[in-house]
């Protein structure tokens, strides 16, 4: 058994939709496991609703409104028969976010977040489980809100493994008993908390989600269906010349992510080596093509440099006001500061009087943590810089990337180098 997992790259448009089918028909007797995201940009579009019914800027009915057109024209492109079920099917599920986003919101952004964002992957599910019936693809549309659990931490649910394991087991197994091997359609990045609201697993967290039905279902291999070739050694946005990795390890895998490759969500990998499944990344342009397979017996892995950007950075210095050295006591309140609004450290740097990091520069979270900051420590901090991190460097790689830039924090070990940067004025 196989879980597939297709991001929104896949299914952005009709001819992608089908291609995707046609994918599926090249597996008529294996048992599938289907985990999909949201359409296109359709998550980035309901990120904008979110913000505009959370802020009250009275543009959360303008945003629905191109997603609802979106989606409705996908419809038309794709059926010829089965068209009014779906529109109404569809249409069921944008009321439902239309009564939501009209009823007065919490002071929970991130509650509101994963009650809104989570419709991309409803809405994509419902127009694949009935394109996949018409092109005679026999499966089962499953919420993944009743499979997988998790806590109320809203936008970064943990996963509950004492229980959905048995959940998936005693809804998903059975499906694979039927002839004909239908396959088995689910949502990614979807949960839900115990009090049965909607949670999310992170963004792009759609990896993670076909990894915890791999373990669950004990499936013999996970494959992620990209639009590059498998594993790059660098983002193609970045370089023209990316070179591709065919084999690699998990530990090598589990690092990558770690310091952000996008390409595995950091989360992924751990359930698959916990049981041994492989991980095959393959594009859905070039089916035939082996992809880049990711397991655990690879003991010597690849020295090609990779290189991993984070945009849209900020790094903050954190100061004692009275010019006093930076203690464990400061570090200790400073931590407690980011881990209570959630705002993740992606690198950080210890002197005598100050402490710095470089954190995701979210609109919502940093003006809280600068707040709670600013009561005991005096803040200096720089926007719109890069954070780079480059495995099995050498002098070549670093002057490839530092070209035109300046370095504000930079910290090496034999493998790992890791740079703040800007663009020189």
């Amino acid at each position: 058994m196989r879980v597939f997992k297709f991001g929104g790259a896949s299914v952005k448009n009709a001819v992608a939709v089908k291609n995707v089918a046609a994918i599926l028909k090249r597996y008529p007797d294996e048992d599938i496991v289907m985990v999909l995201s949201a359409m296109g940009k359709t998550t980035n579009g309901l990120e904008k609703v979110v913000k505009s019914y959370f802020f009250k800027d009275g543009q959360a009915e303008l945003h629905l409104n191109i997603i609802k057109e979106y989606h409705y024209t996908l419809v038309e492109e794709l059926f010829a028969e089965r068209k009014e079920l779906v529109f109404n099917a569809l249409k069921e599920l944008f009321l439902n976010l239309e009564n939501y986003i009209n009823e007065p919101h919490g002071d929970d952004f991130d509650l509101e977040y994963d009650q809104i964002v989570s419709y991309g992957e409803l809405l994509s599910t419902c127009i694949m489980h009935h394109y996949l019936d018409v092109v005679g693809i026999s499966n089962r549309l499953f919420d993944a809100r009743h499979l997988i659990k998790t806590d109320n931490n809203f936008r970064e649910g943990s996963v509950d493994w004492n229980i959905t394991p048995n959940i998936i087991q005693e809804n998903v197994a059975p499906l694979f008993n039927q002839p004909g091997h239908p396959i088995a359609l689910t949502q990614g990045f979807l949960g839900s908390s115990p009090e049965g609201l909607t949670t999310t697993l992170g963004r792009e967290g759609s990896d993670f989600t076909a990894a915890i039905l791999a373990y669950a279902l004990d499936a013999t291999e996970m494959v992620i269906w990209k639009d590059v070739p498998g594993l790059l050694n660098a983002d193609p946005k970045y370089f023209d010349d990316p070179i591709k990795i065919d084999t690699i390890s998990f530990r090598e895998a589990i690092e990558l992510s770690y310091y952000g490759a996008t390409i595995i969500h950091p989360k992924t990998i751990k359930p698959l080596q916990n049981k041994h499944i492989a991980l095959r990344i393959k594009s859905f342009l070039d089916p035939d093509a082996d992809g880049t397979i990711i397991r655990e017996d690879f003991a010597d892995d690849s020295l090609i440099p990779s290189f991993i950007f984070k945009v849209d950075q900020m790094l903050i210095s954190i100061l004692v006001k009275d010019f006093s050295f930076i203690a464990e006591h400061n570090l200790e309140h400073i931590f407690g500061i980011f881990a209570r609004f959630g705002l993740r450290i992606h690198m950080m740097q210890n002197s005598a009087i100050s402490f710095s990091v470089c954190v995701d520069n979210d609109p919502i979270k940093i003006p809280k943590v600068m707040e709670e900051l600013k009561k005991d420590y005096r803040i200096r901090y720089n926007e719109g810089v890069e954070l780079v991190t480059i495995r099995h460097y050498d002098q070549e790689t670093i002057n490839r990337v530092l070209v035109a830039k300046k370095v504000f924090m930079e910290q090496r070990s034999r493998v790992t180098l890791q740079m703040v940067i800007k663009d020189k004025e």
